[in-house]
């Protein structure tokens, strides 16, 4: 391990070895960059390396936004970014499900809850991407022991547990590194690099999403439709905003994303039930094809996989991010425990605690949200009135509610330290 401490706020130059190489400078890497800044104080050198400019002021064109758990926002509390992001979130007052056909005209509520937790006060906020993105990129370069590799990209790799990971980068530079974390999504050059095999499968969907502006406030409250082709959602933003985000058969979705503006709005209002009054567009639409992906191991020698590059899951429920967040608090206590017991930090023995922390929880939650997808994306009359009665009943039973909002928001089972 090294003994000497990375500069505060740096960008990386071409040094040759560093204690933990992060590939990948999405949310989940530069969080990791944080969480081990905040748990070693500096004592471990951190690189992270990512091909685009590692710049906050070009991510602002991502329309995304996401719903943040309990967990995930105690993880930016911890990390000392969550001051800024709080006046630019959104906390959710309650969340309304309805489950009907796009033809219907009326679309009956069949479920409704709070997602505050009552054991713990806390509940689910709506940060747009790019605001979370700019505040970590901004976060690292503050962080004692963290420098950033930008334009940088991992080309090659070579590990065993006996002597540093040597990666190789573009332009023949290369950096040693005692692990290696692949957080460099779902295509992973690392988790191929590495050997570590995937299983998986493409959707015959597609994932659409775009902000709008509407007339009505929206309360707070979050909306999601689950419609034959897919769920439906409305996710509430500061001021009279939303991002809209929605599941569409592969067809259907490349036809509305070369629609007229005028007709794009015309599908989200219709989708949206009339409930937001006159809506405009006020953000970029995207589209993306949606998968399933789990990796078969989340560490290898010298390697640990997070986020993307361990699981892909369908977004219905929007717990990508939160799931590679609980990936990125629980990897950094073992690398801390393991670095202050004085022990090598990217080898098996180290990582099998990593291994066995996150494997289950990544597994259940991409079942479970493939098994969602699959019995609410159809027009079956008999299974619609069966899922109706089920959200009814599940709507009478406080004490269920309370046990999914407690799953949602990442407080149950061993929580990490970053997290409690």
């Amino acid at each position: 391990m090294s003994t000497q401490a990375g500069e505060r706020g740096a960008v990386a130059g071409q040094g040759d070895h560093t204690d933990v190489l992060v590939a990948g400078g999405g949310y989940v890497g530069l969080a990791l960059g944080l969480a081990l800044s905040n748990l070693l104080d500096g004592e471990l050198t951190v690189r992270v390396v990512d091909p685009g400019p590692l710049d906050s002021a070009a991510v602002r064109n991502d329309a995304r936004a996401t719903a943040l758990g309990t967990a995930s926002v105690r993880l930016l509390e911890a990390l000392g970014v969550w001051s800024r992001l709080a006046p630019l979130s959104q906390r959710v007052s309650a969340i309304d499900i309805t489950d009907s056909r796009l033809t219907d005209g009326v679309r009956p509520t069949l479920l409704t809850y709070d997602p505050q937790s009552a054991e713990t006060g806390d509940g689910m906020v709506i940060v747009e991407n790019a605001h979370l993105l700019s505040v970590l990129i901004d976060a690292v370069r503050q962080a004692a022991g963290v420098a950033l590799m930008p334009r940088a990209r991992v080309v090659s790799l070579s590990a065993d547990a006996l002597r540093p990971a040597t990666i190789g980068l573009d332009e023949g530079r290369s950096v040693r590194a005692a692990l290696v974390i692949a957080a460099d999504g779902r295509l992973s050059p690392v988790r191929e690099a590495a050997g570590i095999k995937c299983m998986g499968w493409r959707y015959p969907q597609y994932g659409l999403v775009t902000t709008i502006a509407h007339e009505v406030p929206h309360d707070g409250r979050a909306v999601q439709h689950f419609l034959p082709g897919g769920p439906f959602a409305l996710l509430p933003l500061p001021g009279n905003r939303a991002c809209v985000t929605w599941t569409e058969a592969e067809g259907e979705a490349r036809r509305l994303m070369a629609a007229s503006d005028n007709d794009f709005l015309g599908a989200i209002e219709q989708r949206a039930g009339g409930k937001l009054g006159r809506i405009t567009l006020a953000g970029p639409r995207q589209s993306w094809p949606l998968e399933l992906h789990l990796a078969r191991a989340l560490a290898s020698n010298r390697v640990a996989l997070i986020g993307d590059a361990a699981r892909v899951v369908h977004p219905l429920a929007g717990q990508g991010l939160n799931l590679g967040f609980r990936d990125v608090a629980a990897l950094a206590e073992v690398i801390a425990d393991a670095a202050h017991a004085g022990q090598d930090i990217g080898v098996s023995t180290t990582l099998d605690r990593y291994e066995r922390w996150r494997r289950a929880d990544g597994a259940m939650s991409a079942a479970a949200f493939d098994g969602l997808n699959r019995l609410f994306s159809n027009d079956w009359t008999l299974l619609r009135t069966a899922r109706m009665a089920g959200l009814g009943i599940v709507d009478r039973m406080p004490i269920l509610k309370q046990m999914l909002v407690g799953e949602a928001a990442g407080v149950t089972g061993e929580v990490p330290s970053l997290m409690r």
